[in-house]
């Protein structure tokens, strides 16, 4: 079978990126796929240590790998960045240190020179252990002041030829604004990736949402494939939206296996009220 590429991206950080990725993990696992996730490049905190090396991840991407039912690899998050304060971060390639770098070194001096031909690589050898991959993106697709040099979205995308899902936060409102803004911002051959929308932690009756989905569908010409209601859940988050809390920098303290627990939780519900059929017929082609 012909490896199979999916990615993931959002209008806003935190719109539920990492947890969709988590959850699709489990829910094509489950289908027999073999899977893995990637994500080219992360800004993190949580980090997370491999076995018994000094090599790390993002968190995230740990996590992951647990829903994939897959070991942690460090080409699952070949560029890590960590943030130390006053615009800097430490750059780890491949789970290894490589250099502290200022936002703007990193973007004029390293991203497309280097970043991004060692994320390909990675991703590549990934590419030919498994059945489907699924990539994450990084905050929006749609930063117009660093979309020249963003390998976490589009770039990749049209690179590896990934058709796109585009997920959206309803809960902190402006999600039918920030879908159409997303869409508008972007170049139309990226806007082409997209195949279809995610609508994420809704609260109350789906029914209400009715008219602003037709409509939603009619301006972009994109299906609205699911409407996922708030979660609660105790699977670690991404720290882009939480810097209020603690952390010691390690791996995250719950243990596997009740991570795992809440991973077949969350994903049942995702795949109860996504259209996982048409995901699997008309994207994952």
């Amino acid at each position: 079978m012909k490896p199979k590429i999916l990615m993931i991206q959002g209008t806003s950080s935190g719109a539920g990126k990492s947890l969709m990725v988590t959850a699709l993990c489990r829910i094509l696992s489950n289908k027999g796929y073999k899977v893995a996730p990637f994500k080219s490049q992360n800004m993190s905190s949580y980090i997370f240590k491999i076995g018994n090396s000094d090599k790390i991840i993002a968190q995230a991407q740990a996590i992951q790998a647990l829903g994939a039912r897959a070991r942690p690899d460090v080409r699952m998050n070949p560029i890590l960045l960590k943030p130390i304060g006053n615009y800097e971060s430490e750059v780890y390639l491949c789970g290894e240190f490589f250099s502290k770098m200022t936002s703007r070194e990193y973007y004029t001096n390293f991203v497309l020179e280097k970043g991004f031909k060692l994320a390909l690589d990675a991703f590549k050898s990934l590419k030919k252990e498994n059945d489907i991959i699924l990539l994450e993106g990084a905050g929006s697709p749609a930063e117009i002041n660093i979309m020249k040099y963003d390998i976490a979205n589009m770039l990749l995308a049209k690179k590896v030829k990934a058709p796109v899902i585009l997920v959206a936060d309803i809960e902190r409102g402006g999600c039918f604004a920030s879908i159409l803004g997303t869409l508008l911002l972007l170049k139309p051959k990226h806007r082409e990736l997209i195949k279809g929308i995610l609508i994420n932690k809704f609260r109350g009756d789906k029914q209400i949402l009715a008219p602003a989905i037709k409509r939603i569908e009619s301006k972009t010409k994109k299906p609205i494939l699911g409407v996922i209601p708030k979660l609660n859940h105790n699977i670690p988050e991404e720290d882009t939206l939480d810097g209020h809390k603690k952390t010691n920098g390690t791996n995250h303290t719950k243990k596997p296996e009740v991570i795992n627990t809440e991973i077949d939780k969350v994903s049942k519900l995702i795949e109860s009220t996504i259209n996982i059929e048409y995901i699997l017929r008309y994207i994952l082609k």
